[in-house]
């Protein structure tokens, strides 16, 4: 009997568990605490520009966009109470507004800034474009890609995690009741 009593407390740790960890997990990525600043959010192609970062916790991070020419390298302190920076150079041969991914904790973060690139009549004559700016495919496709295989790497998240300890408490009840009724063939 003292076997399925502990095993109902493992199930109800487990089942507590399962509540609290993924709502936890959700609202620090979900909550849109992490945003992303391109300065100048207008630039040419091959100008450099600087990538701004808060909300990630740790010290590293990435931010990509199909307008840079490779990931901008995030650092700094903490990026819960500081920015983590980096730099990138615009793509030549493109024009428009692109949307900037970063990936940190872990976790991508889609969409939580843009990045304008001008094209040569927009430098000299400020003028918005007169015909329609392609967008999506090319490069932001490619980044796209990248960003989920990094995702993959990071191994298994929360959710996997919750899974888990719930899948060993349906296990932990599932063996104490077997012994139970053993012990009363017996």
């Amino acid at each position: 009997m003292r076997i399925c009593s502990l095993a109902v407390r493992g199930a109800g740790v487990a089942l507590a568990l399962a509540v609290a960890l993924p709502a936890t997990a959700a609202q620090a990525h979900d909550n849109g605490s992490v945003r992303a600043t391109v300065t100048p959010s207008s630039a040419a192609p091959g100008a450099t520009v600087e990538v701004s970062v808060t909300g990630c916790g740790g010290t590293t991070g990435t931010a990509g966009s199909g307008a840079f020419e490779g990931d901008a390298q995030l650092t700094g302190r903490d990026g819960d109470k500081y920015a983590l920076n980096g730099s990138a150079r615009i793509r030549h041969g493109i024009s428009g507004s692109y949307d900037v991914t970063v990936t940190c904790d872990g976790h991508p973060h889609q969409g939580i800034g843009t990045v304008r690139v001008l094209g040569h009549h927009q430098e000299r004559h400020h003028q918005e474009p007169v015909s329609p700016v392609r967008a999506g495919g090319g490069g932001a496709a490619q980044h796209v890609t990248t960003a989920s295989s990094r995702a993959q790497e990071a191994g298994p998240g929360t959710l996997h995690a919750v899974i888990g300890l719930i899948l060993a408490g349906v296990a932990a009840v599932a063996v104490a009741i077997r012994s139970v009724r053993r012990r009363r063939s017996e």
